[in-house]
């Protein structure tokens, strides 16, 4: 059973015509070295994506997903493998809080990285192991916000609640204070296995069978080339709905990749012509 009294967090409400994000800097990170789990049995589940809906790829993992899982594995115990940039802090928070009700005992390995939203489904773990090289990135909440002024000034307060509310999941699980942990937020700070340990938010390293079960996904390469030129975007400062709307142009409105051998001959092609419209715009 769960060892742990970790409290349910609080879900605050969505501001209106709200975007998530995922940090650009992980994205590229996390798009550039997807990693899996090498096996995989029927009480493991494996966050290896964006976290939220992403109805552009017809990706991403939602507590919808979660929810499945957990029903499918019922009272036993549950391993969470995640590898994941982070994206929706709504649904990562719901993730968390299924986690947290799982009534048995869940551990979560850090195969590669668990980045802002999927850093708080880490949270939820009794037992927190990260691999080699693996890192928790934790920040400041992260989105945009369209609208006039009062909608702006009203999203920016709910800004301030909505890190409170994350600090909050942070300081229930780790041994750091509340003030060094807003001071991590605050820098957007990248932690690797031993910092991580120091300050609670791991429990340990990944040993035997689990650190050496680590592989190259195999996500679909027409995918992968969508994600990594989706990343060289957000570096150049591009929205992700600007991305999409870019991407979608010259692949031709086409959102699914497909598996034939021509989106995968034409994914490298797709990346290097848009690599540098990102170098024309930014040069």
């Amino acid at each position: 059973m769960s060892n742990r009294d970790l409290p349910q967090a609080a879900m605050p409400a969505r501001p209106k015509n709200f975007q998530w994000d995922a940090p650009s800097d992980v994205l590229s990170n996390w798009a550039d070295q997807p990693l899996a789990a090498a096996t995989e049995d029927s009480n493991s589940i494996s966050i290896l994506d964006v976290i939220g809906e992403d109805w552009w790829t017809g990706g991403g993992f939602t507590a919808k997903r979660a929810s499945a899982a957990l029903r499918s594995i019922g009272a036993a115990d549950v391993v969470v493998n995640i590898n994941s940039p982070g994206g929706d802090m709504f649904e990562g928070i719901a993730i968390y809080n299924l986690l947290v009700a799982h009534p048995a005992k869940v551990t979560v390995n850090v195969l590669g990285i668990a980045a802002s939203a999927a850093s708080i489904i880490a949270m939820a773990g009794d037992e927190i192991l990260m691999g080699e090289g693996a890192q928790l990135m934790i920040h400041n909440a992260w989105g945009a916000v369209v609208g006039n002024r009062h909608d702006l000034q009203a999203a920016a307060d709910a800004f301030a609640g909505f890190d409170q509310s994350l600090a909050d999941i942070y300081h229930a699980r780790t041994s750091a204070k509340m003030a060094e942990i807003q001071q991590l937020m605050d820098a957007e700070t990248f932690m690797a296995a031993d910092q991580a340990m120091k300050l609670g938010f791991a429990d340990g390293k990944m040993t035997g069978d689990a650190a050496s079960a680590k592989a190259r996904n195999s996500m679909d390469p027409a995918l992968m080339a969508r994600r990594q030129t989706e990343a060289a975007l957000a570096r150049a400062g591009f929205s992700r709905s600007d991305r999409q709307r870019m991407i979608a142009a010259v692949s031709g409105g086409q959102r699914d990749a497909t598996p034939d051998s021509s989106a995968t001959r034409d994914a490298g092609d797709l990346i290097a012509s848009l690599n540098r419209l990102v170098s024309t715009i930014t040069g």
